[in-house]
C-alpha cells in the first residue's frame, strides 16, 4: 500500500484502521474474524509490531512493547479498550446492532476487557511469529510486520 493510501486510513471518507497485537493468538483470531466478514474492505488492519502500527500506537498512548488495548480508528475517531471491539464489529454488515451494547457502561465493559488483555498470552497463547493472516488476508493488512526488540531495534521477519 502506498504512503498516500496509508494517510487516508482512519480519516473521514477513508477505510477504518484496526490496530492489533500480531503476537497474540486471541488478537490475531479477532483480526481474522473481523476481516473475513469485511467483504467491502471498510477496515484495514495493522499489527502493533509493524512500523506503521507502532507509530499509530504511540500516537494513541499505547505502549507498543506491552499493549493493553487494540485500537480502532474510524472517520478520524479513535476507539480503545471495549469501545474498539464495538466499533470494529458495528462497522460490519449484519453487526451494526452491536453498537447498542454501549448502553452497558464503560466502567463495566473496560475492566473485563482489561482482565482479558492482561492475561491474553497465558490464556490463549502467543505466536512465535507475528500473525498477519497469510495470503487470504493480505489485501486487508497495512505495512509489513516487524519484530520489536527490547533494545529499540527492529528486525523484519
Amino acid at each position: 500500500m502506498a504512503d498516500s493510501d496509508e494517510a487516508a486510513i482512519g480519516q473521514p471518507g477513508g477505510p477504518g484502521l484496526v490496530l492489533y497485537d500480531g503476537d497474540c493468538v486471541l488478537c490475531s483470531s479477532w483480526f481474522r474474524f473481523v476481516a473475513k466478514r469485511d467483504q467491502a474492505r471498510r477496515l484495514m488492519f495493522t499489527t502493533i509490531q509493524s512500523e506503521f502500527g507502532r507509530a499509530v500506537a504511540l500516537r494513541l498512548g499505547i505502549d507498543p512493547m506491552n499493549p493493553q488495548s487494540n485500537a480502532v480508528i474510524i472517520d478520524g475517531n479513535a476507539y480503545l479498550f471495549s469501545d474498539s471491539a464495538l466499533a470494529a464489529l458495528s462497522a460490519l454488515p449484519y453487526w451494526k446492532w452491536v453498537w447498542a451494547l454501549h448502553v452497558v457502561p464503560r466502567t463495566l465493559r473496560d475492566p473485563i476487557y482489561s482482565l482479558v488483555a492482561r492475561n491474553r498470552y497465558r490464556w490463549f497463547g502467543r505466536h512465535t511469529q507475528c500473525d498477519m493472516g497469510g495470503p487470504d488476508y493480505r489485501d486487508h493488512v497495512v505495512s509489513i510486520c516487524t519484530q520489536i526488540l527490547p533494545s529499540g531495534n527492529s528486525k523484519a521477519d
